[in-house]
């Protein structure tokens, strides 16, 4: 009997960060923020796939193994006979970062190559960060995303803003991505580099004007964040933990935010935001991008119970 297909797929890049280390070597780790984000939410229980292409190589082999230890739906992943695309990250504080990746893997994503009936089968369609400016990939996304949106299927974008954006045509992409969407996830460090010489909250009637169809999650770290809906804003504090690093904990909260919004039909914008920002804080208590276990994040949960989140009316 063959495997349903995925309710939550997620298009875009998976890559290598090497990260450079105080001894000046380099230590390579999987990534991606849209691999992340798929890896989370089937860690989290909800059936995932991540619609991308890798490298033949030991950095494809890393990526295809920790996505498949995660519960990803393997049929979705393509492997190339090209380069890897690698994140060279010279300093997180301040971040310094190169990409290396011309003619990769994943600019040789083929859309045609998915299984039969994924779109049909697909309720909500994720896309974003630098695979939405990365051609000619970038054209393919946008296709599938417009193709996903006539299908009736809800469209997620996590700009997840990197200086590869500041090119002349993001901005008619993310009008685009921005347009599609029924659920949008930005950080203010997005806004900032999204909408610059806006504040915060200008930034952010801009994405709502953009995208008025949407959902909105706005991530501010440890300064919790924000799910507006309508005339609705859910104020969710950041839930307090160890933290080991902050790498890949926004990933985390979009993975757990769709967990939520797929896995129970019933969960409200509280609930969303409790699971989301769960997500978030037990990725922070391990170092790189760690993808939370649901037990995990069901223990955060019911130890923090005593402070839910708050909801009011307004449309800020």
């Amino acid at each position: 009997m063959a495997m349903p297909l995925p309710r939550y797929v997620v298009f875009g890049e998976a890559l290598t960060d090497m990260v450079r280390q105080a001894d000046g070597s380099w230590l390579g780790l999987p990534g991606g923020s849209c691999w992340n984000v798929a890896r989370v939410a089937a860690r989290l229980g909800l059936a995932t796939a991540f619609a991308g292409a890798v490298s033949q190589d030991l950095f494809g082999d890393e990526l295809a193994g920790a996505g498949a230890e995660a519960g990803l739906d393997g049929r979705f992943l393509q492997r190339v006979a090209r380069s890897p695309l690698l994140a060279f990250v010279a300093s997180r504080h301040p971040p310094r970062y190169f990409f290396v990746g011309d003619d990769s893997a994943d600019l040789h994503f083929d859309p045609a190559r998915l299984p039969a009936g994924w779109r049909e089968a697909a309720e909500v369609v994720h896309f974003g960060s630098i695979s939405l400016v990365r051609q000619p990939l970038a054209a393919r996304l946008c296709e599938e995303a417009t193709q996903a949106a006539r299908a009736g299927k809800r469209i997620a974008f996590d700009p997840n803003f990197r200086d590869l954006m500041r090119t002349p045509g993001y901005a008619e992409m993310l009008a685009h991505m921005l347009g599609l969407a029924a659920y949008v996830k930005v950080s203010d460090e997005d806004l900032a580099g999204l909408f610059p010489g806006l504040e915060t909250g200008a930034a952010l009637a801009r994405v709502r004007e953009m995208a008025p169809g949407a959902t909105v999650m706005l991530t501010r770290g440890a300064h919790g964040m924000t799910l507006l809906e309508g005339n609705t804003a859910v104020e969710q504090a950041a839930m307090r933990v160890d933290v080991a690093d902050t790498v890949g904990c926004g990933d985390a909260a979009m993975g757990g935010w769709m967990a939520s919004v797929l896995g129970d039909g019933a969960a409200d914008l509280i609930a969303q935001a409790r699971l989301a920002s769960a997500a978030a804080a037990v990725a922070a208590t391990r170092a790189g991008p760690y993808p939370p276990l649901r037990r995990e994040v069901d223990a955060l949960l019911a130890a923090t119970a005593g402070t839910p989140a708050t909801a009011a009316a307004g449309r800020p």
